[in-house]
């Protein structure tokens, strides 16, 4: 039997994070993995689709020339190549999670199933495998929704969606949450006719009200159609199409379409890990931590998609850190999800940190909004991106800023800035006071803030009057 001081149970981020930090400790590791190391960021999640995402912006630029002073050319292109493209992509970052490197780490790169014997011991291909301490990592899969003949009829997933050799002329994508949303636009730009079925009343349903309604909007120009407050019921094959029944307010709707992309959220991975065997609860959300990471069981942690509840790379590059502080440095540090940013990469991008305006609704906040449009932003006009727009969200009389929602190009670099203000507790005036580089997107988010000293003086007749009268005593 091979005895471990720490055992890391999958190799996606979060478990290549807690393995490399492990070693350096100088413990012995073993880090398990069912596929290839990477996970699904790398093959089926960030890494493919944003390699997709930038192609598709490229396509879109080549048809918009003439809006950039040139002159107008046909698009030409061949689907093939660009999954090409993006494998090859995939295999060049993926040379960071080559198993050489972990294992010239000193880390024992074990690949096969796992599944725990019992709480300090698990079995990989026969091989039996003794730990003092586990940390399960095994990430989340893509859910299927129960629609009645989907299997029959066929559909594919963020994970089949990158060996397709053919562009489908038409799509159906059943899901329009960031995954749903940044494909469809995806394939409308290489030419698929695109229509999206959404059970809520809103495309991004998480995201701010404003900003939703704005990509919406976008997203209809470019020609996707929505079929939002519409449940997919039946799915059938006729005449080589699939064709999605659904209905909308008790009308019943057939959709035909060449392809369905199915995006209606994800699932933990813990079936065949026997978790049961090692005193681990879970439940359909992912297997049960406290605010340190730990499981029901004293000796293990898990972190992660299948920990959540936020399903971003970032986050599980997080949730690995706390982990190695309490399980290796025994450190008492505890999850802190207070200040969570994310973004979608539909373009214009989509980012949110903080809370929305509904969200200060039903808390009872009583709050200001601030809301800068990116047409007004010089470096946006200037690369004919002037579309979206940022909002800053404060509370108090001093504007302490409590949520930001961006909806325009490069949101998801603007919104780091946010973050920190919201986690450092700033107001729009640390924000408003600080240089900011012109010409940049980023002098958009000081724009936003300095509405809220531009409305006080506006909205005051006093307070221009007492201005006034002060500028006018001093000179």
């Amino acid at each position: 039997m091979d005895n471990y001081d720490i055992v890391v149970i999958g190799g996606g981020a979060a478990g290549l994070t807690v393995a490399t930090g492990s070693v350096k400790f100088g413990l012995r590791v073993a880090l398990v993995e069912k596929e290839k190391l990477g996970g699904d960021c790398l093959y089926y999640g960030c890494v493919p689709s944003k390699t997709l995402i930038h192609s598709a912006k490229v396509a879109s630029l080549i048809k918009r020339a003439k809006e950039y002073g040139l002159n107008e050319t046909m698009l030409s292109f061949d689907f093939e190549k660009v999954i090409n493209h993006v494998w090859n992509t995939i295999n060049i970052i993926g040379e960071h999670d080559d198993p050489e490197r972990f294992r010239k780490m000193g880390v024992d790169v074990v690949f096969g199933d796992p599944s725990f014997t019992s709480p300090e011991e698990i079995e990989v291909n026969g091989r039996r495998i003794k730990s003092k301490k586990f940390v399960i990592a095994t990430g989340s899969r893509s859910f299927t929704p129960p629609i009645d003949g989907l299997k029959e009829a066929g559909f594919i997933s963020h994970v089949e969606v990158f060996h397709l050799k053919q562009l489908p002329r038409s799509l159906i994508v059943i899901g329009a949450g960031p995954i749903g949303m940044e494909m469809s636009q995806a394939f409308a730009r290489f030419g698929s006719d695109v229509t999206v079925i959404e059970m809520l009343d809103r495309i991004l349903p998480i995201e701010d009200e404003d900003i939703s309604k704005e990509l919406e909007q976008y997203l209809a120009r470019e020609g996707i159609k929505f079929f939002v407050s519409t449940k997919a019921k039946l799915v059938s094959l006729e005449n080589g199409k699939k064709v999605v029944l659904a209905e909308k307010n008790g009308e019943e709707i057939n959709i035909a379409a060449d392809e369905i992309l199915i995006a209606v959220g994800r699932t933990p991975n813990v079936e065949g890990l026997n978790l049961e065997a090692a005193g681990v609860q879970y439940n359909r959300k992912g297997i049960l931590v406290d605010e340190s990471l730990k499981t029901t069981a004293k000796n293990i942690w898990a972190c992660g998609d299948v920990v959540g509840p936020y399903l971003f790379t970032h986050m599980a590059e997080y949730q690995a850190g706390i982990v190695v502080r309490n399980a290796l440095l025994r450190l008492p540090a505890k999850v802190d999800y207070s200040v969570v940013p994310w973004a979608t990469f539909t373009d214009p991008e989509v980012a949110h940190v903080g809370i929305t305006e509904t969200e200060a609704k039903k808390k009872g906040i009583n709050y200001s909004v601030y809301k800068h449009h990116y047409s007004n932003v010089d470096r946006a006009v200037t690369e004919v991106e002037g579309v979206g727009f940022a909002k800053i969200i404060t509370t108090g009389w001093k504007g302490k800023i409590i949520g930001a929602h961006i909806i325009g190009p490069n949101a998801g670099e603007l919104i780091p800035e946010l973050a920190l203000a919201i986690k450092k507790g700033m107001t729009v005036k640390d924000i408003s006071s600080t240089i900011h580089v012109y010409p940049t997107l980023a002098l958009g988010t000081r724009q936003t803030a300095d509405l809220f000293f531009r409305n006080k003086f506006e909205s005051s007749q006093l307070l221009q009057k007492l201005l006034k009268f002060t500028v006018r005593l001093l000179n």
